[in-house]
Order: structure tokens, then sequence, then C-alpha cells
């Protein structure tokens, strides 16, 4: 996982296929572009390790074989589209006490919308004339024009492809979607080397018609098609439930071995009683 090798040989060790235990006890700072900075901000979304990056699955995907368009949002209805951002501009507003208002103006070629962001006053610096962004909101009109008030934002950069994947980010600690996915193709490309362990038998894919593991992380994300992601989830999911039922397992184990039973008396006033009465009922043998 660290690259090119300096020994002409690998060991045994090193060419033994990656673990996710591997993973999880590898920083996220081995990764090109991973500073300081940018580690704090992935650490605020749970991201320490390489495994915590490559489970950090995109929450959305712009599908641009089929994606909205701004001339065809309806009006109350929620939807994601991929714009431009053309301008940016802030003021606070008239109310007490005052509030931060950041509004841009966007447009996706198909038409315009201007989104509003309050008491959002850092978004002023985030949005930049000439930056593709994806939007997700609700569409109203305000004073005849289409608008969204406090959409959810993803930076997309430069990201191309049929379907774009777009994660979760901390947006104050200055992480952009194409940043994250940059250092999940980083890490899934450097672990070709090696190759993922796929603990899950082939006679059990073959059954389930489910890909490898390696397939699977490449497929959620970095999808060919939307399709290629469900079948890449679905076997993602087969892993946590398989982790879940693994953990549930050795739990019981280790019960079993280090509880200790409860001793039971068999003897004593009522024991003897009960005995009796059911010798004399004809119940149990007068020898028992």
């Amino acid at each position: 996982m660290s690259g090119k090798q300096s020994r002409t040989a690998p060991t045994a060790t090193d060419a033994a296929p990656i673990t996710l235990g591997e993973l999880a006890s590898l920083p996220v700072t081995r990764l090109k572009g991973v500073g300081e900075r940018k580690a704090e901000g992935l650490a605020a979304v749970g991201v320490e390790s390489l495994l915590d990056l490559l489970t950090y699955y995109p929450r959305r995907y712009v599908d641009r074989t089929n994606e909205a368009r701004v001339r065809d949002l309806v009006m109350g209805e929620e939807a994601l589209v991929l714009v431009t951002v053309q301008r940016v501009s802030s003021r606070r507003t008239r109310g007490r006490p005052p509030k931060a208002l950041v509004t841009a103006d966007v447009t996706d070629g198909s038409g315009h919308l201007r989104v509003s962001f309050f008491n959002q006053a850092w978004r002023e610096r985030q949005l930049r004339t000439g930056m593709t962004v994806a939007l997700f909101g609700k569409l109203e009109i305000y004073a005849g024009r289409k608008q969204m008030t406090n959409p959810v934002v993803d930076l997309i950069g430069d990201r191309t492809g049929r379907i774009v994947p777009i994660y979760p980010q901390s947006e104050k600690a200055g992480l952009s979607t194409w940043e994250i996915g940059d250092w999940v193709a980083e890490a899934l490309r450097r672990s070709q080397v090696r190759g993922l362990l796929d603990p899950v038998p082939d006679w059990v894919l073959d059954g389930f018609d489910l890909v490898t593991r390696p397939e699977a992380f490449a497929g959620i994300h970095a999808p060919d098609s939307m399709a290629h992601r469900d079948v890449a989830r679905r076997r993602l999911v087969l892993d946590e439930l398989l982790r879940v039922q693994l953990a549930l397992v050795q739990r019981k184990r280790h019960i079993e071995r280090t509880t200790q039973g409860i001793a039971h008396r068999v003897d004593g006033p009522l024991v003897e009683a009960f005995v009796a009465r059911r010798v004399a009922e004809g119940g149990v043998p007068t020898d028992y």
C-alpha cells in the first residue's frame, strides 16, 4: 500500500492481499494532498484511516445521462441540478437581529436559478464565479424567478463521467467532493498492487451473483452506470451483514466461555414435599 517497493522481489508478506484490518491501520495522511489541515477535515466526518475512506460512500450521484435541468424543475419539488456559478453577493438583512444573506445566480445553460443562504456568510468565500456545483433543494418562485433557499451544496469541480459521485462533505473544514473522490481513487489504485483480500469464497459469490470486494469498492465510488452502482452496493450490503453476524457470533462464544453457570439445588423441604405428593398421587415411582 506504500506505492513502489525499493526491493525487486517482494516478500510473502508484501505479496499477500491487503486486509481490511491493514487498511484500518493506515492513516489517510499516506495519500497525496492529505496534509494536517485536510486530515483534520476528514477526521471531522469520521475518516481517519484508509478503511474509513473506502467505506465513506457517496451520498448521491449525478447521472449526467439523465440529470435534472433547471428549465424542467417543478415548484415545490426537491431536485438535484448541476450548475455553474455566475455571480455571488452578500448583504445584511434589515430584520432584528440582522442576518447574513448570501445570494448566488447560477445556470446550467437551460435556465437560471437564484440561490439564497441565510446565516451562512462563509458561502460567499466558498462559491466563486465559474465554479461548477451540485445543488439539492426545493424549488420556489420568488418575485417571478426560480429560487432555492439553503440548498445542500456540493463542490464538483471538473469531475467528468456519466455518473458523478457526490460525497458527504464537511464544507466548513474545507473539503470538496472532488478531493474525496481523488483520494478514494488513489487508495484503490495503490491497492491494486497487492489486491484487496476477499474472504467470501467464489462459490458463494457465484451462488448469489455477487461481485468481488475490489469490484464492489470500485463500483460504489466510480460506477459506469446506476445499475453498476446497484450491483456494487448489493455486495457491500452483504459485507456489512456478514460483519454484524460475525460480531454477534463472537459475542455469543465469549459469553459461553466466560459466563459462570447458575447452580440449582435439587434438595430441600419443598422438593421433598413435591415428591411425596406426587408419590401419593401415583405420579412418581416410589424408588425416585
